[in-house]
């Protein structure tokens, strides 16, 4: 079973989503403020986390900081805002995903299996054998665990898969609908903004240099790449 968190300062949103989630193969939990969610996050283990932007007491912004200092947790941000600069400000403090009010019923449940299929997948659940390496990065998919030059990383869920996709395919270009698609597996709305802020979220913990980046490279109107080689 999955603990998912909904957490809203409208309860009329917290029950419609209670609603949507309705399901077996959850367990739900409620917070109507940012405080209530970190201290939910704290003392259960949650395996998702929907939570409102706008919110008094501590807003989902702050709370999205507070609960990256513990958790990898998978975190959709809800939002009834549309500009993208609220959705690249989530992203960047440590969201996942984002989804826009008013909600489509079908487009949660598709994007809240999504997250917790990605971070099942981080856990004990799927095995590998595959180690990856690029210059002093070491992805070890059978331990899930990301290194550089022998010092754990922690990666986010979306973030681990955004590495291991360039790291599988090394010195192959994806632009950033091809990483929305095969990392989100949806339709690249959005895309743009969504993959750069992940891909600048990656640098700023594997790059000595972010704006000078040895491994995670741009290639200027085409998209992303790990670079196959180094030479410091």
């Amino acid at each position: 079973m999955y603990n998912i968190l909904i957490c809203d300062d409208e309860r009329d949103i917290v029950n419609a989503l209670k609603i949507y989630l309705n399901d077996s193969a959850y367990r739900l939990f409620e917070a109507f403020d940012g405080k209530e969610a970190v201290r939910q996050v704290k003392s259960n283990d949650i395996h998702l986390v929907l939570m409102d932007i706008m919110m008094p007491e501590m807003d989902g912004m702050e709370a999205m900081v507070k609960i990256r200092e513990i958790s990898n947790v998978p975190v959709i941000l809800l939002t009834a805002k549309s500009e993208d600069s609220d959705k690249i400000l989530g992203l960047t403090v440590g969201a996942d995903d984002y989804i826009t009010k008013p909600f489509n019923p079908v487009e949660v449940s598709a994007r809240v299996k999504s997250q917790l299929r990605r971070y099942m997948q981080l856990g004990a659940g799927n095995r590998s054998d595959e180690v990856l390496r690029c210059g002093g990065i070491e992805l070890d998919d059978t331990r899930k665990k990301v290194s550089l030059d022998g010092e754990t990383v922690a990666l986010t869920p979306t973030e681990y898969e955004i590495l291991k996709l360039l790291m599988q395919h090394q010195g192959k270009v994806f632009s950033p609908r091809e990483i929305y698609q095969k990392i989100w597996k949806d339709l690249p709305y959005g895309s743009e903004n969504t993959v750069a802020v992940h891909i600048r979220h990656i640098r700023e913990k594997l790059e000595i240099n972010p704006a000078e980046p040895r491994y995670l490279k741009v290639v200027w109107g085409q998209g992303y790449k790990c670079e196959k080689t180094f030479s410091p």
